[in-house]
């Protein structure tokens, strides 16, 4: 493993130019010893700025790498300089020779402050998958001694991890580009869910919209508004979806739809009159049978707290320049009600695919707030779900596609669309896409 040289190349190098720093300080000059010394400098820096896997594909990851690799350089080298040091005491003190040791112990203060700053600075600037957490908890410990160590083990995993997986799927994609496996017949439409709008700075959809465009797709957004009823939302989304067909050219679109956006698009589909410009709907997570969590909820806060957390977040939203926001209606079409009256009113079109996704969360600590809190009142009411959305829920149209990879975690509601970012292992959620996307392209759409 590349890394593993580094950190032995590392693990020479520290303690021989900290020895030789001292001999070119305490003995007469030698030729020998300047020389040595020129070399372990410069070998320092370069260690110190340019990665072993310098084959990564892009600047990021090789920034990222070089940092991980000197935060396993910085552990190791620390116990190796701090043994050096006990020895210099254990020896050279006793006789009344202290310089060695005083000198020595500066110098390697020094170099691992350095080794140290620009590794974690490095990671901490171009890592994704840290998160805040975590770079917070870093900052926090850093010094609390052995806790730090431990927190410190815990970023290195992290990043190590990350340039790996990262590598591997640039990789992955530069071979199968010129396939363009994700190049369908028809663009694809990406519909949120409830609460959230289509932004620029902030994809909804996180790294996956790059995937699939990557892979060859076209995409669109719905860019509905964030809280609205799905009739209201469905009337927008018609809206839109013939916008694109004029403006484009295109016979037909390709729908994936989160969570209350896979019901705002079968509303629209089914009542609305588009039903000739929709090829499939793929709903992601969507609460097709409601949530019996929500319909508690409503029946059961009392209206006080209802109206002022709808104020709340309609005031907040139309501050941001939301036209009609209104989360009381958004949230009472997730009901068991709301969904079963749907279901009669606009059964599924003919001429149109529909497939739907959903997902198990194994455990509320593996799901991000809110998520974390929802879990256990959805399990009590639902079964398995996803935090949110139960799995029975979910199910609609002529393929059901469940998502439950092996370990502990499972994927949550917000993990379906990379809304975290996060890596999580068996899952690869932008694979996950491309092959959705792929798989529409070989039924023609």
């Amino acid at each position: 493993m590349k890394i593993k040289n580094k950190v032995l190349n590392t693990l020479l190098l520290l303690p021989l130019m900290n020895f030789y720093i001292i001999k070119a300080l305490l003995e007469p000059p030698k030729l020998i010893n300047g020389i040595l010394l020129v070399i372990f400098i410069f070998s320092f820096i370069i260690i110190n700025i340019r990665p072993i896997n310098i084959s990564y594909p892009s600047k990021r990851l090789k920034i990222l790498s070089n940092g991980a690799e000197l935060l396993i350089a910085f552990i190791i080298t620390v116990i190796i300089n701090s043994a050096f040091c006990i020895y210099l005491i254990l020896n050279k003190v006793p006789q009344n020779n202290t310089q060695d040791f005083v000198i020595y112990a500066i110098i390697a203060v020094i170099t691992e402050t350095f080794l140290f700053w620009n590794g974690i600075l490095k990671v901490y600037f171009t890592s994704v998958q840290l998160g805040i957490k975590l770079r917070i908890i870093g900052i926090a410990t850093g010094l609390i001694p052995l806790v730090h160590l431990i927190v410190l083990i815990k970023i290195i995993s992290v990043t190590s991890a990350e340039c790996k997986t990262e590598n591997n799927f640039i990789k992955l994609n530069e071979n199968r580009k010129a396939e363009k496996i994700c190049g369908t017949k028809y663009p694809i439409l990406l519909v949120h869910g409830v609460f959230f709008r289509d932004m620029k700075l902030l994809n909804y959809w996180g790294r996956i919209p790059t995937a699939l465009i990557g892979n060859g797709a076209t995409i669109y957004y719905g860019e509905q508004q964030s809280a609205a009823s799905v009739k209201k939302a469905a009337a927008e989304l018609a809206t839109r979806i013939r916008e694109i067909v004029e403006q484009t050219g295109y016979e037909k679109i390709n729908v994936l739809a989160h969570s209350k956006g896979g019901l705002d698009m079968r509303y629209a589909i089914s009542k609305l009159g588009i039903s000739q410009y929709i090829a499939s709907l793929t709903t992601i997570n969507t609460p097709h049978q409601g949530c019996a969590f929500a319909e508690y909820l409503l029946n059961k806060a009392p209206e006080s707290l209802k109206n002022k957390i709808a104020d709340t977040y309609n005031n907040t939203l139309q501050n941001l320049g939301e036209k009609e926001p209104n989360f009381i209606e958004a949230v009472s079409d997730l009901t068991i009600k709301s969904c079963k009256k749907l279901n009669e009113e606009a059964p599924n079109a003919e001429n149109v695919f529909y497939q739907s996704t959903g997902s198990k969360l194994k455990k509320a600590r593996n799901g991000k707030f809110p998520l974390n809190i929802s879990y256990p009142m959805v399990s009590h009411f639902d079964g398995k779900n996803d935090g949110l959305v139960p799995v029975t829920s979910a199910k609609w149209g002529e393929n059901f596609i469940y998502i439950e990879p092996t370990g502990k975690r499972g994927i949550s509601h917000a993990d379906m669309i990379d809304l975290n970012r996060e890596n999580i292992p068996g899952f690869d959620v932008r694979e996950f896409y491309i092959q959705l996307i792929s798989d529409l392209k070989k039924r023609g759409f």
